[in-house]
């Protein structure tokens, strides 16, 4: 019994070291991005974009933009993947705030946005098998991909690209583009994820709503 339980702490404390690591590496994308001068995609990209223009401060519209997708989360996806995914944000911004810390430098926009879009991907992914994602769009991807089968790469580049679209109000036309490609290059990497689990997966019943659910996040 005492053995079981030491394996089960084990266990817990090597996933949430797993989903801190995910964070950190999706933090790490955000500020290959940012070095680059290119527009984030997600709730976070649409804040920066139309903060301008509405005269509000940004953190007050990554809020506002994020909570009908935490109500949506809350009722459709459940309270534990909610509460992981708003830990999630809290561990990415704190992650990302970090920057701050480093020396000023920059980095080619095509290599920061191919790198910063990979490593982005990477995390996300590493996310969704921790049974949480990044807020926003992230959470309408899973449901639709759940529920529907739907590619979650799609669903991220089209939500992503509308974003860039809306973001060429405040920025120039050549960041949009190296824009364009990071979302490309992060939504080719969910695609490909989604793409693997289907081929190494055996065939079997129709699972249910809460094992479908959970099969995507393991």
């Amino acid at each position: 019994m005492a053995r079981k339980s030491t394996d089960k702490v084990k266990a817990n404390t090597r996933k949430w070291l797993h989903f801190a690591a995910s964070c950190l590496v999706t933090a790490s994308g955000l500020v290959i991005l940012k070095h680059s001068d290119i527009v984030t995609g997600g709730t976070a990209g649409l804040s920066l974009s139309i903060s301008p223009l509405l005269h509000v401060q940004f953190h007050y519209l990554f809020i506002l933009l994020n909570l009908p997708f935490f109500v949506f989360s809350y009722f459709y996806m459940g309270r534990s993947f909610t509460l992981k995914t708003t830990l999630a944000i809290v561990l990415l911004s704190l992650f990302s705030s970090m920057d701050s810390l480093l020396p000023v430098f920059t980095i080619s926009p095509l290599l920061g946005a191919i790198a910063g879009g990979a490593i982005i991907g990477a995390g996300i992914t590493a996310l969704f098998k921790n049974g949480a994602s990044l807020g926003g769009a992230t959470i309408l991807a899973i449901y639709l991909h759940k529920n529907y089968g739907i590619n979650p790469g799609k669903i991220n580049f089209t939500f992503d690209l509308l974003v860039v679209l809306t973001s060429l109000t405040a920025f120039s036309l050549t960041s949009g583009l190296y824009s364009a490609l990071s979302i490309a290059v992060t939504s080719g990497i969910l695609s490909f994820y989604k793409k693997k689990r289907k081929r190494t997966e055996p065939a079997k019943s129709e699972p249910s709503t809460a094992s479908a659910h959970q099969q995507l996040m393991e």
